[in-house]
């Protein structure tokens, strides 16, 4: 069965180093460093001090007060991400068939939220609670809202598969469009993880950064790594089939050309290798390319010892002798990890490089680890020749996705 080809016709970003795609762009290969001292809550009794914030918010400027008041600040991201997207792709519902546009959106919904009206219960009872609590808290919400805005009565599904939800979001939809269940999928993710659950949880188990040194906190692939940075944002991405999008001569930024999944099913927690080499194989089988033609590795490149090096591992096994030289970058080394935004955030950096041909860095990497020996594109960006980019996303429990996305050729 020939499918039909899924095309990126908008991009929009909410990110600790630019609200719009692109300050995000220009700060991301100008290796800003978007990890701070945290301002969200009170951190003097938590031995993790920094996270990667989203600066200067202010949801009124995407949408109207009423419904920002109704939205967590996860769906907040998510819906001025989404207006960015649907701009430039000159999404006009008034001539689309509300049924045939979809939203479907990664996200962990609000445990921040929830863990504020958990106090408010706890301090002041059952009827203190903001009878707007579901909407700002459930997970479902976030595509909920969104699709309200954008007015879209096609698929609408949230997603959740930890740090790799943002890609399974993105890859759901691009399964959705090549069976015909819609035209339009507005997809990506949306997460604000920056909150005293959160940073507790994964602090008390190890896998966060105690450093108090920002330049020192995300280290992808340095030997020196301690750990992840919690970071928050979105990024949204406008999928359509090609068919659909020249038709009515939309921006072609780049092709959803393959998606591939695996499970780990090895432990609850630590990475496993082989697994993730599978979801890159199943990625390049789907596309239908050879480790060869991968010009760019969107890495997972979460900061922990164990991630780093088994991610490492995995590139051998799926690209052989080709690993060595394809240029890999974290993404996270700057942004800190969106949680189930990471992988959809670093879509949209991978489009860019892309549209732009140059190559984020990894910043803060100093030591060599002799155990992740590949080309991580250390502190400086690269100009590259870019066409086609293999995006990793792998979640805790084992739970993995990985896209191929190119440039947009002929039929």
């Amino acid at each position: 069965m020939a499918y039909p080809r899924v095309v990126v016709t908008g991009i929009g970003a909410v990110s600790p180093i630019g609200i719009t795609r692109d300050v995000f762009w220009k700060n991301l290969i100008g290796g800003e460093n978007g990890i701070a001292p945290i301002t969200l809550f009170n951190t003097d009794s938590y031995p993790v001090k920094l996270a990667a914030e989203v600066k200067n918010f202010n949801p009124a400027e995407f949408m109207p007060l009423k419904r920002a008041d109704r939205a967590g600040r996860c769906t907040q991201f998510g819906i001025a991400a989404m207006q960015e997207a649907i701009e430039q792709a000159h999404l006009d519902m008034t001539r689309e068939r509300p049924e045939r546009v979809g939203v479907i959106i990664g996200t962990g919904g609000m445990v921040g939220e929830l863990y504020y009206h958990s106090e408010v219960l706890r301090q002041r009872g059952p009827k203190r609670i903001d009878p707007l609590m579901v909407f700002k808290v459930s997970a479902n919400m976030v595509p909920v809202q969104m699709a309200m805005v954008l007015g879209a009565k096609g698929p609408n599904a949230s997603i959740n598969s930890a740090c790799a939800t943002g890609s399974d979001a993105i890859g759901i939809a691009l399964s959705h469009l090549r069976l015909g269940h819609a035209e339009v999928i507005v997809t990506g993710g949306a997460d604000s993880n920056v909150g005293p659950i959160a940073i507790a949880s994964t602090s008390v188990v190890g896998a966060l950064s105690r450093q108090t040194d920002p330049t020192k906190a995300s280290r992808p692939f340095d030997l020196e790594r301690d750990g992840f940075v919690h970071g928050e944002g979105a990024g949204i991405l406008v999928l359509e089939t090609y068919e659909h999008a020249v038709e009515r001569r939309a921006p072609l930024l780049a092709e959803v050309a393959g998606a591939g999944w695996s499970y780990d099913a090895t432990n609850d927690t630590a990475p496993d290798a082989e697994g993730q080499s599978i979801a890159m194989k199943a990625a390049m089988r789907d596309a239908g390319i050879s480790p060869e033609e991968i010009d760019y590795i969107n890495a997972h490149g979460t900061s922990t010892q164990l991630n780093d090096k088994a991610e490492t591992d995995a590139i051998k096994m799926a690209a052989g002798r080709h690993a060595y030289d394809i240029p890999i970058s974290s993404n996270k080394s700057m942004i800190g990890h969106l949680a189930c935004a990471a992988g959809a955030i670093e879509a949209v950096a991978s489009i860019l490089s892309l549209c732009h041909g140059i190559v984020p860095p990894t910043i803060n990497y100093h030591t060599p680890d002799p155990e992740c020996d590949l080309d991580y594109v250390p502190n400086t960006a690269r100009k590259v020749r870019v066409e086609t980019v293999l995006s990793n996303s792998f979640g805790m429990g084992g739970q993995n996705c990985c896209l191929i996305l190119r440039k947009v050729g002929g039929k």
